[in-house]
């Protein structure tokens, strides 16, 4: 039996694994899983991926299963009980900045129509697919992860950098950075 051929980067943790296998870098245009990606690439802006998949279940007990219209009215007295909850990582600057996202987020919705009309407009509407042979050769950024970088932020978005957006793209389909030798490479599209 021949062992299946994947990106390098999902080690041996099944959860990373899982995710891998099924879920990144195929292309999404739901909203609220695109709120749940821009929630934990907020949480994991300067740590790493794993950690955040780890926590991924208690991030969604602690946004509300990712709805982001009760996210965006989240109080303060519910940011302080959040602070206190050790299932979570708890930065004050990312909690407060994920109520912030949620409120730009719908007025975005109510601009475009849809979050993923907005979003899927950065790369003309079709994922920008890498024939990448190593994982030294894939970006940590590139035009459209600077040009939605820049939106965002002009739209009050917080934890929103250009590496932070392509991490984001990647996880939601935008950017196909499978590796070609990978077996989701050719499925995801």
């Amino acid at each position: 039996m021949s062992k299946v051929k994947r990106c390098a980067w999902p080690g041996e943790d099944p959860l990373m694994i899982a995710y891998h296998d099924t879920e990144w870098g195929r292309p999404c245009r739901d909203d609220q899983k695109l709120f749940e990606y821009i929630v934990l690439d907020t949480f994991q802006a300067g740590l790493s991926w794993r950690i955040v998949l780890h926590k991924r279940v208690a991030f969604a007990k602690a946004f509300a299963n990712f709805d982001l219209e009760k996210v965006a009215r989240y109080t303060e007295a519910k940011l302080a009980k959040l602070l206190t909850d050790p299932s979570i990582i708890r930065n004050r600057l990312k909690i407060k900045g994920t109520v912030k996202n949620a409120q730009a987020f719908l007025k975005i919705q109510k601009e475009f129509g849809t979050f993923a009309k907005y979003l899927w407009a950065f790369v003309g509407d079709q994922p920008i697919v890498h024939k990448h042979r190593h994982t030294s050769k894939i970006a940590s950024s590139n035009r459209e992860s600077d040009a939605l970088s820049c939106d965002l932020k002009q739209r009050g978005f917080t934890f929103v950098g250009t590496t932070i957006c392509y991490a984001f793209m990647q996880g939601a389909g935008l950017v196909n950075d499978h590796l070609t030798t990978c077996f989701r490479y050719n499925t995801v599209c």
